[in-house]
């Protein structure tokens, strides 16, 4: 995935105008204010360092740093769902089933899909005449580009290339290794939106609490025995991966009026996620996915943006289009730069579909959404 998501989840709104107090013990602070921090560019921060992780892949540069078995853009992508998981539910506890499902779907899926088409409409042809030198048989080369369409068109990415591109290239058969997180992140929005539902997870934190601590026993049993018991299946083992970073942002929402925002806390949470990715293998992040969203919220809260970047929330345009842009510039050679100047042509590139993506697609959907969700009852 290298990243996901999303991301892309607009800022939940509070009761009041400005950000409550946060109160643990005789430590006291604020919240974050809802209506005025820096998480867009939090999330424009992974989907760059998802990009950065890509081009290594992309340009034949081997795979780039690792941690802990992940690399950069993994780590982003980790980034991503907790803050996703923070935003999200306190969506889901603030709105019925109906309209927290329409909200999400909306925000996930229209660019999705627009994403799909502009690649068979634009980006897959490039690839085939570049490589064939004419589009005759584009529509019927496996795989079609209707295939393309209908195979990811539910987010479950089933096919990576288009009618046998990109070819020829350091990393062939792959158009868009970015998209396959996003299933993944609507399946926690439908575990969100289904704990809400019981009574106990409502009424108190401990119900959040066990559900976080059975994830993140199923990712680190996965190698010891529920391999097994799930068939190895692949899907269940990804879920069960990213699942507890997603609970671990929905754990710091629910706690917020207890955990005031500081630095010298966020400081101390980077510290814990640091020990416990040294100590554990492949499965620090996972049990210390709190400390890294509330590392992730107060960053979020601390950063003074403008209005423009509050308002306009460009990643999830960067982090569907930036894969298939840096495939595109391999076309041209600028896969040759130095690293960081193909980073910037290719972030210069997608910036412009992002804005698009967001004007043009995201934003109108989302507001559509809540139109037609407004008159709904909690």
């Amino acid at each position: 995935m290298t990243a996901a998501t999303p991301q892309e989840l607009a800022p939940a709104r509070p009761d009041v105008r400005t950000a409550p107090e946060a109160r643990l013990g005789r430590w006291h602070g604020r919240q974050m204010d809802p209506r005025r921090n820096g998480l867009n560019v939090v999330r424009l921060g992974l989907a760059v360092l998802v990009l950065h992780a890509h081009a290594y892949y992309i340009s034949g540069r081997g795979v780039g740093p690792h941690v802990d078995g992940e690399n950069l853009g993994g780590w982003a992508v980790f980034g991503f769902f907790a803050v996703s998981g923070y935003l999200i539910t306190g969506s889901r506890w603030r709105n019925p089933l109906s309209t927290y499902l329409v909200h999400r779907v909306a925000r996930i899926f229209p660019a999705f899909v627009v994403c799909l088409l502009v690649m068979v409409a634009v980006v897959g042809p490039i690839g085939y005449v570049w490589l064939h030198g004419t589009l005759s048989g584009y529509l019927t080369t496996s795989t079609t580009p209707a295939n393309f369409v209908w195979s990811n068109l539910f987010l479950r990415v089933n096919a990576y290339d288009i009618a046998g591109t990109p070819a020829d290239v350091p990393y062939p058969g792959a158009w868009n290794g970015s998209l396959w997180s996003l299933y993944y992140e609507f399946l926690c929005y439908l575990v969100v939106g289904l704990l809400a539902l019981v009574g106990f997870m409502r009424r108190s934190v401990w119900g959040l609490v066990g559900a976080f601590v059975l994830s993140v026993a199923a990712h680190a049993g996965w190698p010891h025995g529920v391999a097994t018991l799930l068939g190895g299946n692949v899907d269940a083992q990804l879920l069960a991966k990213l699942l507890p970073l997603f609970l671990g942002g929905a754990l710091v929402e629910r706690l917020r009026h207890r955990l005031p925002m500081h630095w010298a806390a966020a400081a101390g949470s980077v510290a814990v996620v640091a020990g416990a990715v040294w100590l554990l293998d492949g499965w620090g992040a996972q049990l210390t996915a709190p400390f890294l969203a509330y590392a992730l919220i107060w960053v979020g809260s601390a950063l003074p943006i403008p209005d423009l970047l509050r308002r306009h929330d460009v990643s999830y345009g960067i982090y569907i289009y930036a894969f298939p842009v840096q495939q595109l510039l391999v076309l041209t050679g600028a896969h040759e730069l130095p690293l960081l100047a193909y980073d910037v042509v290719a972030l210069a590139v997608t910036v412009p579909l992002a804005v698009a993506s967001w004007l043009l697609v995201e934003r109108p959907a989302m507001r559509w959404a809540r139109r037609s969700t407004a008159a709904r009852p909690a």
